[in-house]
């Protein structure tokens, strides 16, 4: 076993600051081309792109997302967590070089596209290290701060496109690009001594490995109570799924016994929800829109910009101490609402920008943002991070987890290539858009989402294995817990069903 960092909580929290690291960097990504599209160097670099021509650049990134996500999809089981975390911090170098050395638009685009594949990679791995490497009371708390460092990105590379506006030059936009390869850099040396996931290695046939690492992170024995607890759930799981799905590959689109292909599905539409309930349209043009749509003009949009980023961040803290108290569906419910109301009132104010009192409406409208952006940080940031790697059965995790994350690459593209268009050409209106897709996540998050807060990842597979409606499972599993501590023992009709089931909530 491979560790630098000893055991028990030092291990942890090293597995825990690799993790932040990545999604700081992913953060930095996300948010580094806001402030470089309104450069002027750069604009007359790659010959002034117009508002189609901009989504286009802009959006590429999150194609080369999906292609990552794909790749993932194919070799992310073969490597395992590490060296797939080595692969992405490799690929997002090599785009970063490109970008910076950009001249033409062709090249951008290229080194965007290679950029967005090893983020690909990175996204759809991370969060299921994290989760396989920490016990279910503390798994929402540490995904969400992942999601947290995404914000503490967006808010740096922001603020640090903002303050290179001022030296001008090509440096002003190829320096924010190249810093990319500053954070990627810091997570490979951090990898090298980390251990590989126990959950991999044990469905892997490498339990000896798998053991000690279990041992090192709980700096606990082999014989003790909770390491036998975990070795059992996990080969349980490894046995029922192997019986379920015979290794076919396309086992995890199938509604086997485990409902595999509908779990998929769940963590599918977790991320899509992620994405089009409007946030690209301020993480990646706050600044546009504050120009074009509320009217500000000088150096304000980009000021405001930045602030409205740091609510982000601050919103992003709640679910980093708080998640697996406030349950997944509760707090995706809250958000979606309060995100709908949000881009209702900024819906109605905005026309009332050119009539008279204008400026008061446009103040009115830009605290909207403000509030977009610190509920969006307090909900919808943060669970579909963690829902989607604790859904999937362990066999179909690095697959399903390629497939559910593929969905935010794929509508983060779809709405960052027409929020140009839509914010220059139907302007006020494109808001109601959001205000609809995000009140119907309420109904769907309602019926069809179970609940897996502080579950262990093997016992979230009970939810679907019981039989019924998932929901109404997870409610009877969550009251089984609060009433006894653990789930209770259930004569099934299958020996390997009870194997699972007597496994104590630890």
């Amino acid at each position: 076993m491979r560790s630098w960092y000893g055991r028990g909580k030092s291990l942890q929290v090293a597995v825990t600051a690799c993790c932040l690291m990545a999604f700081i960097l992913f953060g930095y990504d996300q948010g580094v081309f806001s402030g470089i599209v309104t450069n002027e160097d750069w604009r007359k670099q790659f010959g002034y792109p117009n508002d189609s021509e901009e989504g286009i650049i802009v959006s590429c990134y999150n194609l080369g997302c999906l292609l990552g996500c794909l790749i993932n999809f194919v070799i992310g089981e073969y490597l395992g967590r590490r060296k797939t975390i080595w692969l992405a911090m490799g690929v997002v170098i090599v785009g970063a070089v490109l970008q910076t050395s950009a001249f033409t638009v062709p090249h951008l685009i290229i080194g965007r596209l290679v950029t967005g594949a090893g983020t690909g990679l990175k996204t759809s791995t991370v969060p299921m290290y994290q989760a396989e490497m920490c016990d279910g009371k503390t798994r929402g708390r540490l995904i969400s701060s992942e999601v947290l460092f995404t914000a503490v990105g967006i808010v740096v590379a922001y603020w640090f496109d903002y303050g290179m506006s001022f030296v001008g030059g090509p440096i002003a936009w190829r320096l924010p690009i190249a810093m990319q390869m500053v954070f990627a850099i810091f997570v490979i040396i951090l990898v090298f001594g980390l251990p590989e996931s126990p959950r991999w290695l044990m469905n892997h046939s490498q339990e000896k490995e798998a053991m000690e690492v279990l041992c090192a992170l709980y700096d606990k024995e082999e014989h003790e109570e909770y390491i036998v607890n975990e070795r059992r759930a996990i080969l349980s799981a490894i046995e029922l799924d192997d019986n379920a799905n015979k290794k076919s590959f396309w086992k995890i689109f199938r509604n086997d016994e485990f409902k595999t292909g509908q779990r998929v599905l769940l963590a599918w539409g977790m991320q899509l929800m992620n994405q089009v309930g409007g946030i690209n349209l301020v993480v990646y043009y706050v600044p546009t829109v504050l120009k074009n749509n509320v009217g500000l003009g000088g150096q304000l949009p980009q000021i405001l910009g930045g602030c409205i980023q740091i609510m982000f961040m601050l919103g992003s803290l709640l679910p980093a101490f708080m998640l697996d108290r406030m349950g997944r569906r509760r707090t995706m419910m809250i958000g979606s609402f309060g995100l709908g109301v949000c881009m209702l009132m900024v819906s109605a104010l905005l026309p009332q920008v050119d009539k008279p009192n204008g400026e008061s409406f446009a103040s009115a409208s830009v605290s909207f943002f403000f509030l977009y952006m610190l509920i969006h940080g307090m909900s919808i940031n943060s669970v579909p991070w963690v829902y989607v790697p604790e859904i999937l059965p362990l066999d179909a995790r690095s697959k399903g987890t390629a497939i559910g994350v593929s969905s935010n690459w794929l509508w983060n593209f779809t709405v960052v290539m027409i929020t140009p268009v839509i914010i220059n050409r139907i302007q006020w209106k494109a808001y109601l858009i959001f205000m609809i897709t995000n009140f119907v996540f309420i109904p769907v998050v309602y019926f069809f989402y179970p609940e897996t807060s502080t579950l262990r990842l093997e016992e979230v597979d009970l939810i679907f294995s019981r039989g019924g409606d998932p929901v109404k499972q997870a409610r009877l599993m969550a009251a089984e817990i609060k009433t006894h501590g653990y789930l209770q023992t259930e004569e099934m009709g299958h020996e390997k069903d009870a194997n699972i089931a007597k496994v104590e909530h630890v």
